[in-house]
């Protein structure tokens, strides 16, 4: 479904820099899904967007709302590089 022209869901509270980081993980998610991934810097990602979105709640939120623009489930992604041995991963 991927026609890179939609828009990412982001909080209008969140600093510059908070966007950013929000952004790059959105496309770390992309990634994951139209090519491989390395494991590591993934997870690094999902890290930082973890301390901007440390709830559940919201973060349920946003992978649903990222889900219904792009197609791409923020869950399952970080399932499947949390699941993985190997050192990339790609969603299928």
């Amino acid at each position: 479904m991927n026609n890179q022209n939609y828009q990412y869901p982001l909080d209008a509270d969140w600093s510059q820099t908070e966007l950013v980081t929000v952004i790059n993980f959105y496309r770390a998610v992309e990634q994951a899904y139209e090519q491989k991934s390395n494991v590591a810097q993934f997870l690094t990602a999902y890290q930082a967007f973890k301390k901007i979105v440390p709830g559940k709640a919201d973060e349920k939120r946003l992978d649903r709302e990222f889900n219904q623009v792009s197609g791409y489930s923020i869950y399952r992604a970080v399932q499947a590089a949390k699941a993985t041995t190997k050192q990339q991963f790609q969603m299928g």
